[in-house]
């Protein structure tokens, strides 16, 4: 049993003060009450505590590409050469070396856990693998080291886009992302098995890439894990998606049953009235990534109003052109300033579930995001006293916090870092080597 203290803690909605928190050796609290006189096994935490945060949506390689595509002009269609040409690069070793970076980056910004989109799933001519769920393998051993929980999202990709008459074949960047059909990929993803840090679940990686046939399949062969989709990122998808079946890409993935309550719709962010009630209705979860969202030029989504109509709030990095999930939750706040006129649209405790508590359910942790007894002990403390956080009230210092003032995280009861520091990963010189050897290799002809 050990004691984790803190000055400030966020228990029940609201900041408590003076509490011990005692966790069972399962890694679950056992425990919540006013801090004692024992020094026996405890665990001082810094600042101000925050359950584990969640990474709803997280492409781990595309971390390769910050800092390299942010001057080049241009759409998410043109940024989406430069992702080809870091994913025609990896390899089940290169990328299990960038993903356990990446996780180490994330567990220093707070999260505990994370779901990965993953859909880089074999060899750049199509060709599977010795092990068919090499990749996927890599990146379930990548967060175990990293020492993050993983929600393995394997994504059904099929398509090259739609057509003038039907959907296009894969281009040749994107074969090693298909299985060929609906039935294949399910085939492969039976393969994987889950484990205390791992769920495995699905993903259609969106309504242009999965014939509307093979929608069904996927639904069905997910069962009751999460399921997780790219829904109206952009407009070009919406347009192309109504000409061809006279529907949106909502509407056509309500029509098709792929819409429930263990359905997150990622980015949601150009959607008709119509769509957002299909949204609520069904009880998707619905995944923002703002700061994915504002760098590549995509838009600011309808939070408030699918909140409004029934769909739980979730939050992502994507492509990690920072990984701050503090940030990310500041900016359902700050985006719906810019659209409304008006401050305080979300109150913290709005801030705090789309941070930590329906982020996990959404990823299938529903024992995790709140400080509670039986919930898995996962803490963030953020320090008080930095130039960006002193004088902040403890209940609104997700408002002036940023990843570099998280001091300690703690993971089912372990600390994985401690005084901004990662316990077991020298996360800088890892991403200086992994990133390097990407563009290395970008480089290098090919015969």
């Amino acid at each position: 049993m050990t004691i984790f203290r803190a000055k400030s803690a966020w228990i029940d909605d609201a900041i408590s003060t003076g509490v011990d928190i005692e966790v069972a050796s399962d890694g679950l609290i056992a425990a919540i009450r006013p801090s004692g006189n024992s020094t026996d096994s405890v665990v001082e935490l810094p600042g101000v505590v925050y359950p584990g945060f969640a990474n709803a949506h997280s492409h781990a390689f595309h971390r390769a590409l910050r800092g390299r595509t942010h001057g080049d002009g241009g759409t998410f269609w043109t940024w989406r050469n430069g992702m080809y040409q870091a994913a025609a690069t990896l390899t089940p070793d290169s990328y299990y070396a960038l993903a356990r970076a990446v996780y180490g980056e994330m567990a220093m910004a707070g999260i505990t856990s994370v779901g990965e989109f993953h859909y880089v799933h074999h060899a750049n001519d199509g060709t599977p693998y010795s092990d068919p769920n090499a990749m996927g393998h890599a990146l379930i051993s990548a967060a175990a080291d990293a020492g993050i929980r993983i929600s393995l999202l394997d994504t059904c990709y099929l398509s090259g886009g739609f057509g003038d008459r039907d959907y296009l074949d894969l281009h040749p960047e994107q074969l090693r992302f298909g299985d060929g059909t609906a039935e294949a990929w399910a085939s492969r993803v039976a393969l994987l098995s889950e484990d205390p840090n791992t769920r495995i679940g699905a993903a259609i990686h969106s309504v242009r890439a999965v014939p509307r046939k093979a929608i069904p399949t996927i639904v069905a062969a997910s069962g009751d894990r999460p399921l997780h989709i790219h829904v109206s990122e952009q407009p070009a998808e919406n347009q192309a998606c109504l000409q061809t079946h006279g529907l949106t890409p909502t509407e056509l993935l309500a029509d098709a049953g792929a819409l429930s309550s263990r359905t997150t719709a990622v980015h949601a962010t150009h959607l008709t009235d119509n769509d957002i009630a299909l949204l609520g209705a069904s009880r998707t979860f619905s995944c923002f990534c703002p700061t994915t969202e504002r760098d590549l030029a995509d838009g600011i989504g309808p939070a408030m109003k699918l909140a409004a109509a029934g769909s739980q709030l979730c939050l992502g990095s994507d492509q990690h052109a920072v990984i701050d999930m503090i940030e990310e939750a500041r900016a359902l706040e700050l985006h719906e300033r810019l659209i409304t006129n008006n401050r305080g649209n979300l109150n913290p405790s709005d801030i705090v579930t789309a941070l930590c508590t329906t982020g996990h359910a959404s990823l299938g942790w529903p024992d995790a995001g709140r400080i509670s007894v039986g919930q898995r002990a996962d803490f963030v403390a953020i320090r008080t006293d930095t130039p960006r956080t002193a004088g902040s009230d403890p209940g609104q210092i997700l408002m002036s916090a940023f990843a570099a003032d998280v001091d300690t995280v703690v993971v089912d009861g372990r600390i994985v870092v401690s005084g901004g520091k990662h316990s077991s990963i020298d996360v800088a010189s890892e991403l200086v080597s992994s990133i390097g050897s990407l563009w290395a290799a970008v480089q290098q002809p090919r015969d």
